[in-house]
């Protein structure tokens, strides 16, 4: 079975994607062969597509953690042919062919059915930084924040930042944004912030052990110094939820912000997060969590790729860009 994907080849420690042929081997127990309507690009896609290490575990190899399609082929008792299903995270676009291809193999336990009244489109829109947003709010509305003081949101106008903007404001917290993009003031604003902050504004005076508790709960998608801050200006029993590094993979902190104020810092990777709680985060998407993301989603083809993964990796993406499988 022939089917066309990005695959990302390496030369003389050059990794370069191109669009090619490729053959999907027989099916194996378990598995399902998933024919991809859409995909969408996260971080690690490019990060898979650019060769940095960790991510893919070998090359030639296709990026793409999530999927939204139909079952093509099932050896599975737990789906059909034809239903349409959602995949995301596991070993999907990093050491298993991913969704910038036409076709892909995966065990069944990484597939969910897509839910009623949501379409394949729709679940790429949100995509797995949808999906994680979705988990950051989880995990800190499971901690009851107040509504006396506002969420703050850092890397705001990211996949993950800009959807939970988005859903904090529709349930109606007072959201406060950091973004290094203050061009974007405008659609941070119609996404639902009530305050954009300058990220080197936010950052101008040092981390203080305990600041001003004027934050109920955090959604912190970059890590590093920002999240030490952050801790820093929660009320006493809030919470943080953190699924990034783009901004560092160390913090620092004092103990102060947990044992004088109480708070929780809950870690949120949702890669490999049970697929029942992600199941839970997709049903809650399609009913309660409903969000119109036309505005900052873009359709591309698999040929526009390439570009798409340079303005990611630039720091210059804003929002969600969703890939279309054929016409």
């Amino acid at each position: 079975m022939d089917y066309k994907a990005y695959l990302v080849e390496e030369l003389d420690g050059v990794y370069s994607g191109s669009i090619k042929e490729l053959q999907m081997r027989d099916i194996e127990p378990g598995n399902v062969i998933i024919k991809v309507h859409y995909s969408s690009l996260n971080y690690k896609d490019a990060l898979a597509a650019s060769g940095v290490k960790g991510v893919a575990s070998s090359y030639p190899f296709v990026p793409g953690i999530d999927v939204a399609g139909e079952i093509l082929e099932s050896s599975s008792n737990n789906f059909k042919a034809g239903e349409k299903v959602i995949a995301t995270g596991y070993k999907l676009g990093m050491s298993v062919f991913g969704g910038f291809g036409e076709l892909v193999q995966i065990p069944q336990e990484w597939v969910v059915p897509l839910p009623s009244d949501f379409s394949l489109l729709n679940a790429m829109s949100f995509g797995t930084a949808g999906l994680t947003a979705g988990a950051c709010v989880k995990k800190i509305l499971n901690n009851n924040p107040s509504f006396k003081n506002p969420v703050l949101v850092s890397g705001a106008t990211g996949g993950v930042g800009s959807v939970a903007v988005n859903l904090l404001s529709n349930l109606n917290y007072e959201v406060h944004a950091i973004t290094g993009k203050l061009n974007e003031e405008l659609i941070l604003k119609k996404m639902g912030a009530s305050k954009v902050i300058d990220r080197n504004e936010f950052m101008a005076e040092p981390v203080k052990a305990l600041d001003k508790a004027i934050y109920s709960a955090g959604v912190d998608t970059v890590g590093g110094d920002i999240l030490s801050k952050m801790l820093s200006m929660i009320e006493s029993h809030g919470s943080v939820a953190c699924c990034g590094n783009v901004a560092g993979m160390k913090f620092t902190s004092s103990v102060f912000p947990f044992i004088l104020r109480g708070i929780s810092l809950i870690g949120v990777d949702s890669a490999e997060s049970d697929i029942n709680f992600k199941k839970e985060i997709w049903d809650l998407f399609s009913s309660d969590w409903s969000l119109n993301l036309d505005d900052y989603s873009k359709v591309i083809s698999l040929e526009d790729i390439g570009d798409e993964i340079t303005k990611i990796l630039d720091g210059k993406q804003i929002g969600r860009v969703v890939i279309k499988h054929g016409d």
